[in-house]
């Protein structure tokens, strides 16, 4: 079949890659999709055949690895439901170029036969495409190759050196130094070697730490379990003594409780026009809210900012998240400032519109972004990272370099996602704690929520569908990893010295 029908072998072979990914996690089999997809693409008799075999090997990819977004559409009765089961293909459509454009570097710069030299500059290619893929047009860095490694450990830790997209490079060359081990070659490829026995040492870097103290501050990470089609506002009480009741009562301890996105409905902030809060009181939905803590603890939650202009009307809304006291006051807000396209925002609304396509986040204002990473000072707990949702998975974006905080907190809401995205985005914020060396806290409506050391490990977990708290104590941070001292950087460091690399093997065999 790989020779009748090439394209076609391609599409299958990306479509099984995405098994390597949570929930399935089959990484062994990626590589080897990765390894032939790398054949097809040399064997390609023009630049035309080998780009087509690269969109088609993105296609089935993404189209299988991003097939939870039809779940999405399943919660916006402003456009048919059938509409989700496209949605992933057209996306998949989308995304595939990318591929393509790697696969007609490498072929651009092929030799005769499949040597070191194809397989490090098709690495290359992959980190400079997979970057793309992260900024252009706003950006869609969902599940790059490197998160399949989170399992592996050893692996994994690479990300502390190099990040995420010089990790997805080097899987790719590693892909590729399997048709070197199954060839004539007497060179022995080292990739895959390499990458394992320069990781396993990368598992000491690590900053020691005493065990906590019984007075040490607890993290209450709390996951009411709310299914998406039970947010409406008329359930705001029910979910709101949900999540009262799984915080549990104040301690010995301080605690920073922890509450998702996507859950308090009710607008929280003073001073807005009396005809926003309807028949409720913002004042007294913070003391509701503040009830379930001491003096000594605090409280992060989820909410949206609404702002206006000199009228009193409603101009733009925020995504937000809120730090509350103990008296119910509000000491900090973060906005979140990488929105989702189609979901918090419609892009080019005035073609859109018209076609009867709108956001899948309900409601007919788009949010308003933020202004990049934000570090908050917690009172008694220091400096928190702020990333919501969606901003987790962009790598090199999730910290404020001037103000390094002791953890990252990641309220999301992936009641949307059936059942492959909640992993997929847990596999991510974990690859986010291992480049940054900071632990993660993630809260979600319904799962999968969790605490995330430094070392990605996974500290305590609540899993999908089920209601529950996390309560663990703060763990440590790390020392800032090369990566986070570097950022993406790294990948550029890492693709040029493939590149060096290549050429000075190409040169040495002529």
């Amino acid at each position: 079949m790989p020779r009748r029908y090439p394209a076609s072998a391609a599409l299958l072979l990306g479509a099984a890659a995405a098994c390597g990914f949570a929930p399935l996690q089959l990484w062994w089999l990626t590589l080897a999709c990765f390894a032939g997809w790398i054949a097809l693409v040399h064997a390609a008799p023009t630049m035309r055949q080998a780009l087509w075999r690269g969109w088609a090997f993105g296609v089935g990819h993404f189209t299988i690895n991003d097939n939870w977004f039809q779940h999405a559409f399943t919660f916006q009765d402003q456009m048919p439901h059938w509409l989700g089961y496209a949605a992933p293909i057209a996306l998949a459509l989308y995304l595939a170029v990318f591929p393509a454009i790697a696969a007609g570097l490498a072929w651009r710069v092929r030799g005769g036969r499949v040597d070191a030299g194809f397989v490090l500059l098709f690495g290359a290619a992959w980190i400079l495409t997979e970057w793309m893929r992260s900024w252009l047009f706003t950006g869609y860095a969902w599940d790059p190759l490197a998160v399949m490694w989170v399992p592996v450990q050893p692996v994994a830790w690479l990300a502390t050196l190099v990040g995420t997209y010089a990790l997805s490079g080097l899987t790719v060359a590693a892909a590729g130094a399997l048709l070197l081990m199954h060839g004539k070659a007497r060179a022995i490829p080292v990739m895959v070697i390499a990458m394992i026995a320069t990781g396993a040492p990368l598992l000491s870097y690590r900053t020691p730490t005493a065990p906590p103290t019984a007075d040490a501050p607890r993290l209450v990470v709390v996951q009411p379990n709310v299914p998406q089609d039970q947010r409406g506002e008329s359930d705001q009480a029910m979910m709101l003594a949900r999540l009262l009741r799984l915080s549990g009562v104040p301690g010995g301890a301080p605690r920073l409780v922890m509450w998702p996105e996507g859950v308090i409905r009710d607008f929280i902030e003073d001073d807005y026009p009396f005809w926003v809060y309807g028949n409720t009181s913002p004042w007294l939905t913070r003391t509701r809210m503040a009830s379930v803590l001491g003096p000594r603890d605090m409280l992060l939650t989820g909410g949206t900012a609404l702002q206006f202009d000199a009228k009193g009307d409603v101009t733009t809304a925020s995504n937000s998240v809120f730090a509350l006291d103990a008296r119910g006051r509000i000491r900090g807000r973060y906005d979140k400032a990488h929105l989702v396209p189609y979901g918090e925002y419609l892009p080019l609304p005035w073609l859109l519109k018209p076609l009867g396509l709108s956001r899948l986040v309900p409601g007919d204002m788009d949010f308003a972004p933020g202004p990049g990473p934000r570090t908050m000072s917690v009172p008694r707990f220091g400096a928190i990272g702020m990333q919501l949702c969606y901003e987790i998975i962009f790598s090199g974006q999730t910290v404020d370099p001037a103000h390094r905080p002791r953890l990252i907190f990641n309220p999301s809401n992936d009641a949307w996602f059936g059942t492959w995205g909640p992993p997929q985005h847990l596999a991510q914020a974990r690859l986010r704690a291992i480049e940054e060396g900071l632990p993660v806290v993630r809260a979600t409506p319904n799962g999968i929520s969790a605490v995330i050391g430094a070392d990605g490990a996974l500290l305590g977990t609540v899993a999908h569908h089920v209601g529950g708290a996390v309560v663990v104590p703060i763990p440590p941070a790390h020392a800032p990893t090369p990566f986070a001292r570097l950022g993406n950087w790294a990948a550029l460091l890492v693709g040029a010295m493939l590149c060096i690399v290549a050429f000075a093997l190409r040169r040495r065999s002529r």
